[in-house]
């Protein structure tokens, strides 16, 4: 099992010189693999795998010695990278790979020579930075992972394998609704307002944005309305990251299964009187975060068919109201009289729904089927990336 543990750095001053280097050179290579692959498609209608893009390696660092103040092996996990991506799309689950600039997520990863104490961490060509161990980390370290926000900000992620012993507990099911007059309604009756991040900070994000535009393109003073935005985006981020994170945790503990409605996020954000809610609700996150968290506590997560009429049928007799318009909030079953609230009635049908037609996730939060994402936080050792 591998789970990711993440820290604040603080690198002086050139540290961060050091941290440039190596974002900068790493940046680089993945576009001349990128072009690489894509010349070589166009000269002979074939690409590039990992292996042939890495032998440019040693031939373009004589003809660039300056590739040689970045770590060898920071390098060649950029080409990986790049492999990964171009994979990810041939199967897709992404867009084609694009080139990266210096304004893009800076991120570089370390497989080796590193190491960790109570307070620094070594990166080699580095040194020793501060971070705050906030919490210590369990099983084995594979590798790290060196990031840099947009607005500024140093992080780390230390990639550890552990050993999980799967168990089940013989907590009660529940069924969760997820919408857009409720962020949740469980089958319990429970109703979870929605955070709503960004539109809580659209006024400000608004403005910050105006201010951004007027400013001369170069200028000191765009750099600094730059991160001015980019810290309001972080935030809002943070806020419903906080807020996934303790909703799933509460859910996973509480409850040996947990049934989710499998939503087309991708498809539904494409209604443009709903994509910004949506967006700002992090259905997707939510799931992934259950999924992933659900072997820790021995629960199991069952994705319920999308086209299951859950709001239409009575929970009481199982009548079909095709009648029901969303509108509606409240009806009443005109086959055995019994009252429902919309909402609460589907997330009940969403936790009964049996088994035949839903798709059935193991301990560790893993679908029976092949997935077309890869889980964030905590995965499972055989989730490796693909190869072609």
């Amino acid at each position: 099992m591998h789970r990711a543990y993440k820290y604040r750095m603080y690198p002086n001053k050139q540290q961060q010189q050091h941290l440039a280097v190596q974002f900068g050179h790493a940046r680089f290579i993945f576009n001349y693999g990128l072009n690489a692959r894509k010349q070589a498609y166009k000269e002979t209608g074939k690409g590039l795998t990992y292996t042939a893009t890495a032998l440019l390696l040693p031939k373009l660092k004589q003809e660039l010695p300056w590739l040689k103040e970045a770590d060898s092996q920071v390098l060649q996990q950029k080409l990986k990278d790049l492999d990964t991506a171009s994979v990810n799309f041939f199967q897709g689950r992404t867009g084609y790979p694009v080139f990266k600039n210096k304004d893009d997520h800076q991120a570089v990863r370390f497989p080796q020579r590193f190491k960790l104490t109570d307070s620094h961490i070594y990166l080699p060509k580095v040194g020793w930075v501060a971070l705050v161990l906030h919490r210590p980390t369990e099983g084995k370290m594979k590798n790290i992972t060196v990031s840099k926000t947009k607005s500024g900000k140093y992080f780390v992620s230390v990639l550890c394998e552990l050993e999980i012993f799967e168990f089940s507990n013989n907590l009660t099911p529940v069924g969760v609704d997820l919408g857009l007059h409720h962020f949740a309604v469980l089958s319990t009756g429970e109703k979870i307002e929605h955070p709503a991040c960004l539109r809580a900070a659209e006024k400000k994000l608004k403005r910050l944005q105006k201010a951004l535009n007027r400013t001369k393109k170069g200028s000191a003073n765009r750099a600094k309305a730059r991160r001015r935005v980019a810290v309001l985006h972080e935030k809002i981020a943070n806020q419903r990251s906080d807020f996934l994170h303790k909703l799933s945790n509460r859910l996973v503990r509480s409850h040996g299964t947990i049934r989710l409605e499998n939503l087309n996020v991708a498809g539904i954000v494409k209604c443009h009187n709903l994509a910004k809610s949506i967006s700002d609700s992090g259905w997707s996150s939510f799931k992934l975060q259950c999924e992933y968290k659900a072997c820790q506590y021995g629960s199991s997560i069952k994705s319920v068919d999308r086209f299951f009429p859950s709001s239409k049928t009575c929970n009481v007799c199982g009548y079909v109201n095709n009648d029901l318009k969303l509108q509606h909030r409240f009806w009443t079953c005109p086959e055995c009289s019994a009252e429902h609230d919309r909402d609460i009635n589907a997330a009940i049908n969403i936790r009964n729904f049996n088994t035949v037609g839903a798709t059935e996730l193991q301990a560790c939060g893993e679908d029976v089927r092949p997935t077309t994402f890869l889980g964030v936080g905590l995965t499972s050792m055989k989730q490796e990336a693909q190869r072609l």
